[in-house]
C-alpha cells in the first residue's frame, strides 16, 4: 500500500511538472468560468467510470463462482477490495490533491485506475483479482474527491453550484445502479475480463479531455500530510471489514472474530485521539461539530450501505434463484436505475425550495419501505416482488442523495472544499463497504445454517450449494436458504436506514438566524479565502475563481 501511494505521489508530481511546462497560456478566471459546464462533463465522466466499477462486478459474481471457484467471502472481497481501498485512502488522497493540485490528482488517479483495470482483466485466480481490484480502488480514491472539489471551485455561483452538485450526485447514483446492466451486456457478448477492459477507452477520453477542460486548482493553504492518521484509518477499516466478512467462517462469537472486532475498536480509538491532537489531521474532527454536516454524512452512509448491500444480493438472486442470464439480470435492473435517475433531480429541486430536511427525510423513509418489502420475499417470490422493492429503494435514494450531498458541501467554506469532498466521499464509500460486508455476512451465516441438512462440510457459496442441492434433489432448498438469508440481511439494513432517517430529520433543520446574523452571513462568506485557480504563467500566481461565493 505504501509503495502504491509513493507511485501515486510521484505520478502527481510528474504530471505537475509536465503541466507547468506545457499547459496553454490562456487560463484566466473568465475562461474557466465560460467552459465550466464542459468541465462538469469531464468530471462526471471520470466519476461515472469509477462508480460503475463499484457495482459492475456484481452481475459477474456467479461467473466468478464458476470460473474462479470463489467462495462467498471471496466474492465479498472481490467487491470490497475496491471499495475498501477506495474509502480508506480518500482522506489522504484529498489532502494530496489540495497540496499538489486537484487536476493533477485526477489525472494520476485515472492513470492508476487504468493500470488496475488492465491487471484485473488478465487475472486467473480470486486472489489476483482481489489484488487488482485494490489497485483500482487506489486510483478511484484520487479521482472522486478531485471531481467534487474541482466542481466546487469552478462553479462559483451558489445556484449553479447546487445544480452542478445535483448532476454530479445523479451521475454517481446512476453509475451504481447501471453497473449491473453494463456488466450483464458485456458478459453476454464477451468474456468476463471485458468488464475491466471497457474502462480503458473511457479513462483515455477523460484524460485527454481533462487536459484541456479541467482547470488547475489547489487549496490556498495546505499543511503537512498526515501519513500516521491515514495509516491508522486504513488499518482500522481494513480490520473491521475483515472481521465482518470472515465472521461466518470463524463464527460470530469465536475468539478470532471477537478479537478482530476489539482490535478494530482500539485502532479507531487511537485514530480519533491522534486526529484530535494533530495540527494537520487527515480527518478534521471539528467538522462533525456541525450537526447538519454530520446529519448529511450519516444519511449518505446509510443510503449507500443499503444500496450496495441490496444490489449485491439481488443480482445473485436474479441469476441463482430466478435463473436469469447475466444480461437478463442486468436488463431487469434497469427500472431501478431509471427510478434513481428520475428522482435525483426532483430531490435537488425540492431541496432548493424546502431545504435538505424534507427530501432527505422522505427519501430515507421510502428507502426503508423498499427494504422492508424486499425482506418479505420467499423462495416462491418472482421478479415482480424484487423489482418493485428495488424501484422504491432506488427512488428514495435518488430523492435524498443530491440533497444530502449539497447540504454537506454547503456547510463548508470554499477553502475546505477538498477536505469536505473527501469526507463526503469517505462516508459514501464506507457505507458501500459495510453494506456488502454486513449484508453478505448475515446472508451467508443464515444460508449456511439453513443448508446444514442438505450437505455435510463447508459450503462456500450459493453456486456450490445449488450444485450440491441438485445432486441431492434439493435445489429448492438452496434457493430457499439463500432467500431467507437475504431477507434477514435486508431487514437489518431497513433498521439502519430507519435510524438514519430519524437522525436526518433531527439534524437537517434549517439553521435559525437572528436578523443581525442574517445580515452578517454574506459578509462572513465574503471574507472566506477563495479557492485558488492556477494561472500557468511565468509566476503562476493564484487568482480568484470568481466574485460570487456560496
Amino acid at each position: 500500500m505504501i509503495a502504491i501511494l509513493a507511485m501515486i505521489t510521484a505520478a502527481v508530481l510528474a504530471i505537475a511538472k509536465k503541466r507547468k511546462k506545457q499547459a496553454p497560456a490562456q487560463a484566466s478566471a473568465s475562461a474557466v468560468y465560460a467552459r465550466r459546464w464542459y468541465t462538469l462533463v469531464v468530471l462526471c465522466l471520470s466519476l461515472l467510470v469509477i462508480v460503475i466499477d463499484s457495482t459492475i462486478v456484481n452481475v459477474a459474481l456467479p461467473t466468478f463462482t464458476r470460473q474462479l471457484h470463489a467462495s462467498t467471502s471471496g466474492l465479498q472481497w472481490i467487491v470490497d477490495a475496491y471499495t475498501l481501498t477506495f474509502a480508506a485512502l480518500l482522506l489522504l488522497a484529498g489532502a494530496i490533491a489540495d497540496r499538489y493540485g486537484r487536476h493533477r490528482a485526477l489525472a494520476a488517479g485515472l492513470a492508476v485506475f487504468a493500470i488496475g483495470s488492465l491487471a484485473a482483466a488478465f487475472t486467473n485466480t480470486t486472489a489476483e483479482l482481489i489484488a487488482a481490484r485494490a489497485i483500482m480502488g487506489v486510483g478511484g480514491a484520487f479521482i472522486m474527491p478531485a471531481t467534487l472539489s474541482i466542481l466546487t471551485t469552478v462553479f462559483t455561483d451558489p445556484a449553479e453550484r447546487t445544480k452542478a452538485t445535483g448532476l454530479w450526485a445523479a451521475v454517481s447514483g446512476l453509475g451504481v445502479a447501471i453497473g449491473p446492466v453494463a456488466g450483464g451486456w458485456l458478459l453476454a457478448h464477451f468474456s468476463w475480463d471485458s468488464i475491466f477492459l471497457v474502462n480503458l477507452p473511457i479513462v483515455a477520453t477523460a484524460l485527454v479531455a481533462g487536459y484541456w477542460l479541467v482547470p488547475a486548482s489547489r487549496a490556498p493553504r495546505s499543511g503537512r500530510l498526515d501519513l500516521t492518521g491515514a495509516g491508522l484509518s486504513v488499518a482500522a477499516f481494513s480490520v473491521l471489514t475483515y472481521a465482518i466478512i470472515e465472521a461466518p467462517g470463524y463464527g460470530w462469537l469465536s475468539v478470532t472474530t471477537l478479537g478482530l472486532f476489539a482490535a478494530s475498536v482500539v485502532l479507531l480509538a487511537v485514530f480519533a485521539v491522534w486526529e484530535a491532537r494533530s495540527d494537520h489531521p487527515v480527518l478534521p474532527l471539528h467538522l462533525f461539530r456541525n450537526p447538519r454536516f454530520t446529519g448529511a454524512g450519516v444519511s449518505i452512509t446509510v443510503m449507500f450501505f443499503a444500496l450496495s448491500g441490496a444490489v449485491f444480493l439481488s443480482t445473485q438472486i436474479y441469476q441463482f434463484v430466478l435463473g436469469y442470464s447475466p444480461l437478463a439480470a442486468g436488463v431487469r435492473a434497469l427500472p431501478a436505475a431509471a427510478a434513481l435517475a428520475d428522482f435525483s433531480p426532483l430531490g435537488a429541486a425540492l431541496a432548493r425550495r424546502t431545504g435538505a430536511r424534507v427530501p432527505v427525510g422522505l427519501g430515507l423513509a421510502a428507502l426503508t419501505a423498499g427494504l422492508a418489502m424486499f425482506a418479505t420475499a420467499t423462495a416462491g417470490s418472482g421478479y415482480g416482488h424484487y423489482i418493485l422493492a428495488m424501484v422504491i429503494t432506488s427512488s428514495g435514494i435518488g430523492l435524498a442523495m443530491s440533497a444530502a450531498t449539497s447540504a454537506s458541501m454547503q456547510e463548508l467554506p470554499p477553502a475546505l472544499a477538498g477536505v469536505g469532498s473527501a469526507v463526503n466521499d469517505t462516508t459514501r464509500n464506507m457505507g458501500s463497504v459495510l453494506g456488502v460486508a454486513v449484508f453478505g455476512s448475515i446472508s451467508a451465516s443464515v444460508f449456511t445454517s439453513q443448508m446444514a441438512h442438505v450437505a455435510h462440510g463447508s459450503i462456500g457459496s450459493l453456486g456450490a450449494a445449488a450444485a450440491v442441492g441438485q445432486h441431492a434433489g434439493g435445489t429448492y432448498a438452496a434457493a430457499s436458504a439463500f432467500v431467507t438469508g437475504a431477507d434477514r440481511a435486508v431487514l437489518a439494513g431497513a433498521i439502519a436506514t430507519l435510524v438514519g432517517a430519524l437522525i436526518a430529520v433531527r439534524t437537517l433543520r434549517a439553521p435559525r438566524r437572528t436578523p443581525v446574523q442574517a445580515l452578517e452571513a454574506p459578509v462572513a462568506a465574503a471574507e472566506v479565502p477563495a479557492p485558488a485557480i492556477e494561472v500557468p504563467a511565468a509566476a503562476e500566481v493564484p487568482i480568484a475563481a470568481g466574485a460570487a461565493r456560496g
